[in-house]
């Protein structure tokens, strides 16, 4: 995966979390998950490291601000 961007984390509230899962449904379903605490910019596609088991997909969170009714459900693949 890329680098964090010191702008994602850059005040208190912000997070960078990257989830590592078994298939691309198990990761968007703690996507989902983390939508419904807080603020989310979710990420589209997960990614696969060759040589590594299962993926990985990376979301950036705000703690600051409510959670975002519209995002992504997770039987949407």
């Amino acid at each position: 995966m890329r680098p964090i961007n010191e702008a994602h984390v850059a005040e208190p509230g912000l997070a960078v979390v990257e989830v590592a899962a078994h298939d691309d449904r198990t990761a968007r379903a703690v996507q989902e998950l983390l939508a419904t605490l807080c603020a989310i910019a979710p990420d589209e596609r997960t990614t696969r490291e060759p040589g590594e088991l299962g993926v990985r997909l990376r979301c950036f969170l705000d703690l600051r601000q409510a959670p975002d009714t519209g995002a992504v459900d997770a039987d949407q693949t």
